[in-house]
């Protein structure tokens, strides 16, 4: 019995982490002591070793579960609106949306008004470019299920937020996109701003003074009700 609530134990995501920092400590110790004939260097060597792989980890954490970090765009996103918070605004990443499987990948709550963006991670070696002002293609693909898709998930949050609040409640939506230059700064294309994935924080912040403290941490309660975590507490 022991013996199996010890394993159970270490198959822990954090009891995990800790083991696997421990064997990489070890090997490094090992390796090094062993090429230069003195295991005091290995020690050494292991001990940086094992201070290298936490500060790596705490640099790369993300409210966005590890085992589920299948885009590397929703973490730069991430990472931007983390410096938001200094200026006000408060932020909910992966948020489901209620009977369905979409989800809002940042949901924005501030100064200037509430933004819902769905971040892309697009082949860069396809170009990005805008037909008529109303079709969006990478490459040869027509991405209208996309924007329609960022549209709809910010419309079913407007409504559920509104309802809650009693009050009127507006979502912007937004697509960033990361690898293939977009040429543009900001474009509304079928009702979604499109633009590229590093300007996400200037698209929110340009905007003029709508909600105040009050509103802005009120209608973050909200959203945290009503736009459930995707994967748990994210």
């Amino acid at each position: 019995m022991e013996r199996a609530s010890l394993g159970a134990l270490l198959r822990q995501p954090r009891y995990r982490r800790l083991r696997t920092r421990a064997l990489l400590a070890l090997g490094v110790g090992v390796v090094v002591g062993f090429l230069v004939r003195d295991w005091r260097l290995g020690v050494t060597a292991a001990i940086l070793a094992a201070i290298a792989d936490t500060v790596y980890r705490a640099r790369s954490a993300s409210t966005v579960p590890a085992w589920r970090r299948s885009s590397v765009a929703e973490r730069r996103t991430e990472s931007q609106l983390k410096k938001l918070e200094r200026n006000g605004y408060r932020t909910l990443h992966a948020r489901a949306i209620p009977g369905s499987e979409a989800q809002i990948d940042h949901l924005v709550i501030g100064p200037t008004g509430v933004y819902a963006v769905d971040s892309e991670k697009w082949d860069k070696r396809l170009p990005v470019r805008v037909q008529m002002g109303k079709k969006l293609f990478h490459g040869p693909f027509d991405m209208k299920p996309r924007l329609t898709e960022a549209k709809w998930e910010a419309a079913q949050a407007s409504e559920l937020i509104s309802k809650a609040y009693e009050r009127e409640v507006s979502v912007v939506p937004s697509l960033a996109i990361y690898g293939p230059p977009v040429p543009w700064k900001i474009m509304t294309i079928r009702g979604v701003d499109v633009y590229e994935g590093g300007r996400a924080r200037k698209w929110i912040t340009k905007r003029e003074r709508a909600l105040t403290e009050d509103e802005i941490n009120r209608l973050f309660e909200i959203a945290s009700q009503v736009l459930p975590a995707r994967y748990g507490d994210a």
